[in-house]
């Protein structure tokens, strides 16, 4: 009987680092600037060299890079609004949810990002800024990020 590969375990000097971001949103669609919060989780970790990951934990809430411009903000969700309206006769709503708009909104914008950790912080280009979006808010929601390097 042959057993199936074991993943390689991590090497002991690794550091792994879990935490998480929570919101709770005034508006339905809203766009939430992340980066002070995911980089003091790096900062607080110790890592020097790594990644962290940002993820969405809910089916219709997103996180992506971009930049800190309000027209851009506003252009995101005009452009999106134009891809998934809201209030269409999606079929998702014959299970009783009026909300398959965010769900496509999220698939859009992505739910999770991968970003360097380099010399201790976040190694984002000059003008990359972090984002929650949510899609369905008006209640609690949650980001985890997981730092990892050494």
């Amino acid at each position: 009987m042959s057993h199936p590969p074991q993943p390689p375990a991590i090497p002991p000097s690794t550091i792994v680092v879990t935490d998480y971001l929570w919101f709770n949103t005034r508006q339905r669609q809203e766009f939430i600037r992340i980066t002070e919060q995911v980089a003091g989780i790096v900062s607080r970790s110790g890592i020097s060299e790594g990644m962290v990951l940002v993820s969405a934990m809910h089916i219709t809430a997103g996180v992506f890079v971009n930049d800190w411009e309000d027209g851009l903000i506003h252009d995101f969700g005009v452009w999106l609004e134009t891809l998934a309206p809201a209030g269409l006769d999606y079929r998702h709503h014959q299970t009783g949810e009026d909300n398959a708009d965010a769900h496509l909104k999220r698939t859009i914008m992505g739910h999770q990002v991968m970003v360097p950790i380099t010399n201790g912080a976040l190694d984002l280009g000059p003008w990359e800024q972090l984002f929650y979006a949510e899609f369905d808010g008006r209640r609690r929601k949650r980001v985890v990020v997981k730092a990892f390097g050494i």
